[in-house]
């Protein structure tokens, strides 16, 4: 695999994997990204916004106890990466992006505010399902 320059992937529907060139998988991603017009900055923007979410976190004191802040803010920020699943049943072989958002500075605030406003504003899973009893005793009423 390395001599040749190979990359194992995940195909996009299915239960199936992908060998490729590197060279490929990379011209694959480059292309998607450049096709969907996304901004290209000349410097990273991380520490920048791990200062905001900071500042953020300071104003809010009445949401957010000053001894737990800290939990808040992801110590060791870094940009989202992306990579992509091939997409094997379409012509032209296109990726689907699979992009982690677990490490940028925001997560952790976002994540705890999503709970807090689940908390006040319920909002009802009107599609989703738990588990198939579910589903039995909703089809069944």
């Amino acid at each position: 695999m390395s001599e040749n320059k190979a990359v194992i992937s995940k195909a996009d529907k299915g239960n199936s994997i992908i060998i490729m060139y590197q060279y490929d998988y990379k011209e694959k991603v480059n292309r998607f990204i450049s096709y969907k017009n996304f901004a290209i900055v000349k410097s990273d923007i991380t520490k920048k916004l791990q200062r905001d979410v900071g500042d953020t976190i300071n104003k809010f004191q009445q949401i957010i106890h000053k001894n737990i802040r800290w939990k808040y803010l992801n110590l060791n920020p870094i940009a989202p990466t992306i990579r992509g699943l091939v997409k094997i049943h379409k012509e032209g072989v296109l990726i689907s992006p699979i992009i982690n958002w677990r490490n940028p500075p925001a997560y952790k605030l976002a994540k705890m505010l999503l709970k807090k406003l689940q908390a006040y504003i319920p909002l009802p899973y009107t599609f989703n399902v738990k588990n198939t009893v579910q589903l039995m005793n909703d089809l069944t009423l």
